[in-house]
């Protein structure tokens, strides 16, 4: 009884500990994006500008994601996360220095550095860490971190650039990126020490010697590939409706600044609420497919509806929650299904790989996103992002864990047919 208690009480440190981490990482990925008008602005920019800033973090943390994967799965996640924890509040500090447009562009390439490390260090750490049977809470409480940054990053970035000017938010926002960064470091070395007793690291375990090509042939493998691009096509019509949200109601529906961003308060809340209840969906679910293609098929319908423009300015934002807690259910799933698609030792590797489809898909939209709205097509942006859930719904819908495949074969007669 009392080794499952301490058991319990180290799961939930560990776990504590790394989703703080995630919504540090996605508190600062939000912090721009509701100061946009007033940095176009300021240094006389167009949103295509803007989010070509976006597009440079988010390309080079694609590639370097997959990288970071190999290190992690090389020398263990906890000092690969500091770094990244450390590179990214840089970022942030620089960028409210920036005198200049292509001093934001610069900028943006430590942010995708920093940017790059949290899903395979968060989700090495998790994976070696946390009991089985825990992983579907696990999960949610992680991706409810990142939740709760995103909440927090436009409350915070709004506020502070109100009453102070939008140099001072982003520059603070770094400051205490810093603060939670130090505090992890002194958490995760006490954290270490119990994993150690307990014989247990952050390393990958069980990892058979594969070599360069055995590792590129598992990340090239279908299933990894599927889940790849579903997390490029989720990704892409995540940035259409939380960056640009903002600016397309007020240019779609007229709204005040103050309603269009209570619209995004309330998707990024309602995504809270999805995470949660997507936990106890993947925790009692043995189809993680269907439980992610049904989501993002109800959110697609919902976007539609709002591309269309005939929802009353009063109904706005309670369709933007919906969208939110359907979308963001599937994440629990989606993440159990990149574990069962994951080679033994290989975790770092394939969730650096996957995850960098996040990212694919985060460097490719804002240019795209950013140049409707300079053609005023802002129906296009909400109608664009309902046509890429579409498209993730497709990759997910047939997708069957290797590790399920492996025990339905494993638990065949020796001359059973195939």
């Amino acid at each position: 009884m009392k080794t499952g208690v301490t058991e319990l009480r180290r799961d939930t440190e560990v776990v504590g500990l790394v989703s703080v981490a995630h919504l540090f990482s996605h508190f600062l990925q939000l912090m721009l994006a509701p100061l946009f008008p007033l940095i176009k602005d300021e240094f006389g920019v167009g949103y295509a500008a803007l989010g070509l800033t976006v597009s440079v973090m988010y390309s080079v943390s694609g590639i370097s994601q997959t990288m970071a994967g190999f290190v992690v799965d090389r020398y263990g996640a906890r000092r690969v996360l500091l770094f990244g924890m450390a590179a990214f509040s840089v970022s942030m500090l620089l960028t409210g220095l920036a005198t200049s447009y292509w001093m934001l562009v610069a900028v943006a390439v430590l942010a995708g550095i920093g940017n790059s490390v949290f899903h395979p260090a968060d989700f090495g750490i998790l994976n070696a860490k946390v009991n089985p049977k825990r992983l579907g809470y696990a999960f949610s409480t992680h991706g409810l971190g990142g939740n709760f940054g995103w909440l927090a990053a436009p409350a915070f970035s709004i506020g502070v650039s109100t009453l102070y000017g939008w140099r001072v938010a982003v520059i603070s926002a770094g400051v205490l990126g810093l603060i939670i960064t130090a505090f992890i470091a002194s958490r995760a070395a006490l954290a270490d020490k119990d994993a150690e007793a307990g014989g247990q690291g952050d390393k990958a375990q069980g990892a058979p010697p594969r070599g360069l090509k055995g590792d590129v042939r598992a990340l090239l493998s279908v299933p990894v590939l599927k889940c790849f691009a579903f997390f490029t096509f989720y990704s892409m019509a995540l940035i259409g409706l939380q960056t640009f949200s903002v600016s397309v109601t007020t240019a779609m529906y007229a709204a005040p600044l103050t309603v269009a961003s209570a619209a995004l308060t309330g998707f990024l809340f309602g995504g809270i609420v999805g995470v949660v209840a997507g936990g106890f969906a993947a925790a009692h679910s043995s189809r993680h497919n269907l439980v992610a293609a049904a989501g993002m098929s109800i959110g697609a319908a919902l976007t539609l509806i709002l591309a269309s423009g005939a929802l009353p300015l009063w109904m706005l934002t309670g369709c933007m929650v919906l969208i939110g807690f359907f979308t963001f259910s599937t994440s629990p799933s989606r993440d159990i299904l990149v574990r069962g698609v994951t080679p033994p030792g290989a975790t770092g590797k394939v969730y650096g790989f996957v995850y960098s489809g996040l990212d694919l898909g985060a460097s490719i939209s804002p240019l795209l996103f950013g140049w409707m709205l300079d053609q005023h097509l802002p129906k296009w942006v909400f109608g664009a992002a309902a046509a890429f859930m579409l498209f993730a719904v497709a990759t997910v819908v047939t997708l069957r864990p290797r590790r399920t495949v492996e025990a339905l074969t494993a638990a065949l007669p020796e001359n059973a047919p195939s």
